[in-house]
């Protein structure tokens, strides 16, 4: 079995897939025993310096994703709108990730300042992905921008029929319009955790097959590492725990 089908068969059930932005982060989460690790692409783009969804950051995605292929779990590579509007660099890019042995991706149509991608465009970039046996888990962000919702359920058609393994609708949260997704899009549909607005245990309840952290997870880091240094500038103890310099060097 291969690690994208190893991948895909975690969809059968339920999947809680966190979101890392290194190897350390991504080691630990695997100790914490979660059987796969995604990436955030926020969290990528911004260790090197680099703006989230302006396809900058393929040079430091890809050399996470070498990293992270020696990892005892399935790893999904957010790729952003693949880094590129070609299909054909696309089909290297899927090509690329399969033989370092990553077992999925994530792959948008949103382009930042610029909307939504046309759905005919991104299925052919989605086609191109999935020539690679990768999962392909094909992201609509009308939710995540607010914009066309209203297309939502065509583009994740166009998505699937191109040959998405499953879809991801970051932004939607309204148990019904979640129903129908489910319900219309014959694929596992991937969701965003959002604290206060979606939790894991309603998006399960509905049907959805799995859900992303996404970038909480780095933004929750960097928020610890402020508190900690204010904490010190103070004269207070730190506010939480930090785990110590041997468990880090243990992973």
């Amino acid at each position: 079995m291969t690690r994208a089908d190893e991948f895909r068969a975690l969809h059968d059930d339920f999947l809680l897939l966190p979101n890392a932005w290194d190897v350390a982060s991504a080691a630990a989460l695997v100790r914490a025993g979660f059987p796969a690790v995604g990436t955030t692409s926020l969290g990528v783009a911004a260790g090197a310096g680099l703006r989230d969804g302006l396809g900058l950051s393929r040079e430091a995605t890809m050399a996470l994703a070498a990293r992270l292929a020696g990892l005892p779990v399935p790893v999904s590579v957010d790729v952003e709108g693949g880094f590129g509007a070609d299909p054909g660099a696309v089909r290297e890019l899927g090509h690329e990730l399969a033989a370092l042995g990553i077992a999925g991706v994530n792959i948008e149509d949103g382009r930042e300042n610029r909307g939504l991608t046309d759905p005919a465009h991104h299925a052919r970039l989605v086609a191109a992905m999935g020539e690679s046996g990768l999962f392909v888990n094909a992201r609509t962000d009308t939710h995540w921008l607010d914009t066309e919702r209203a297309g939502t359920l065509d583009r994740v058609r166009a998505y699937v029929d191109a040959g998405a393994d499953g879809v991801f609708v970051p932004g939607m949260i309204d148990g019904a319009e979640i129903e129908a997704l489910v319900a219309a899009a014959g694929v596992p549909v991937n969701l965003l955790y959002q604290p206060g607005r979606l939790s894991v245990g309603t998006a399960r309840g509905l049907g959805v097959r799995r859900v992303s952290t996404g970038s909480l997870l780095f933004r929750a880091a960097l928020g610890a590492a402020l508190e900690t240094v204010e904490a010190v500038r103070d004269g207070v103890p730190p506010p939480r725990e930090v785990p110590t310099v041997q468990q880090i060097q243990g992973l």
